[in-house]
């Protein structure tokens, strides 16, 4: 699934392969979302968090903040608020 845009936020439907990471970063904008399927560890601010189907989380923007799969597939639905126009332009291509 391609990203959805709207006029102030956006939606990011992501799939982690086992063993996946997403390395350590922060971004202007703020971040929702909820594991799907699967199991995911989700480091904010130095925090980690153990998360499962159905946990939500938000990351504010500029903190600094890591994921990774230990076993299995995970899918993760993430909302951005304001749109992320670095995503947009790779969609754009």
């Amino acid at each position: 699934m391609q990203p959805l845009f709207g006029e102030g936020a956006m939606l990011n439907l992501l799939e982690f392969d086992p063993g996946a990471r997403v390395p350590e970063h922060d971004h202007p904008h703020e971040q929702l979302g909820m594991v799907l399927e699967g199991d995911l560890v989700l480091r904010v601010g130095g925090v980690e968090h153990r998360l499962r189907p159905g946990s939500a989380y938000q990351i504010p923007g500029q903190v600094p903040h890591a994921a990774w799969t230990e076993s299995g597939r995970c899918r993760v639905l993430d909302v951005f608020h304001p749109v992320r126009e670095d995503y947009r332009e790779r969609v754009a291509g």
